[in-house]
């Protein structure tokens, strides 16, 4: 079984005024299998925290180890990390001219498998996916994500997830800008890969929307580059109803 290990984890960003410290001591483990929902108010560093474990260059590791499976993910540079297993679905996916969809899932795949799939078995694959997307078979021959909606996007990043069949899925506020029906579309397809219970899932999120659909077994509530407090999926109502503020401002746990 899989399992992402992440311990005291401090990472900075260089700003005009010189190096800021966003991540202050992270320590989180992840299992296949389990979903982790981390929560918490804009500006908390969730974002970073999915951004360096993916090897984003923006992002500075100034102390601490990550592990996937026993192996040093900070020794990786971002096209190993994501043959080792680690995928990261992006809040605001990037357009790619000149490569289409169907060409990017192919290579993508055969960089990960180390030889490229069965061309009759993958068409299949792809086009059963896709179904259950809600996508439009067409896209497959567009340009990654150009002219596509939010909901398009975020569709595709799922389309890659369920198709990589990675150990470790980083969801980064998959459901930003998704209006109801594609939320519930996104969220089936997390769950059909998470029903394998191959892969784990941390989830980065500032709503409870997301969680109707896809149930954690493990909540974390991150404010100022760490987290502060963890628990079930209990702790999630807590914060629909009260919201960030006794973290904060300084009542919660380890704040």
């Amino acid at each position: 079984m899989s399992t992402l290990e992440i311990h005291d984890l401090h990472v900075s960003v260089e700003t005009d005024a010189g190096a800021k410290e966003i991540l202050r001591g992270v320590d989180l483990t992840v299992r296949a299998g389990e979903t982790h929902a981390v929560m918490g108010p804009n500006g908390s560093g969730k974002s970073t925290l999915a951004y360096s474990l993916a090897g984003h260059p923006k992002y500075t590791v100034t102390g601490g180890t990550v592990t996937l499976d026993g192996q040093d993910v900070l020794a990786m540079g971002v096209d190993e990390r994501a043959r080792a297993g680690m995928f990261l679905a992006m809040q605001y996916p990037v357009e790619v001219s000149g490569v289409t969809v169907s060409n990017f899932l192919r290579t993508a795949k055969t960089a990960i498998d180390g030889k490229a799939p069965n061309l009759r078995t993958w068409v299949k694959e792809v086009r059963t996916a896709m179904q259950a997307l809600r996508m439009d078979p067409v896209f497959a021959e567009r340009n990654i994500n150009e002219g596509f909606s939010g909901g398009e996007k975020k569709r595709h990043e799922i389309l890659q997830m369920e198709l990589l069949k990675p150990k470790l899925a980083i969801l980064d506020e998959t459901d930003s800008g998704l209006d109801v029906d594609a939320l519930r579309i996104v969220s089936e397809g997390v769950n059909r890969v998470t029903a394998s219970g191959q892969v784990g899932v941390l989830l980065i999120t500032h709503y409870t929307r997301i969680l109707r659909y896809i149930a954690p077994q493990f909540v974390h509530v991150f404010v100022n580059g760490r987290i502060v407090e963890s628990g079930g999926p209990e702790l999630a109502d807590l914060l629909e109803s009260e919201g960030y503020d006794r973290y904060t401002q300084g009542v919660g746990a380890g704040a």
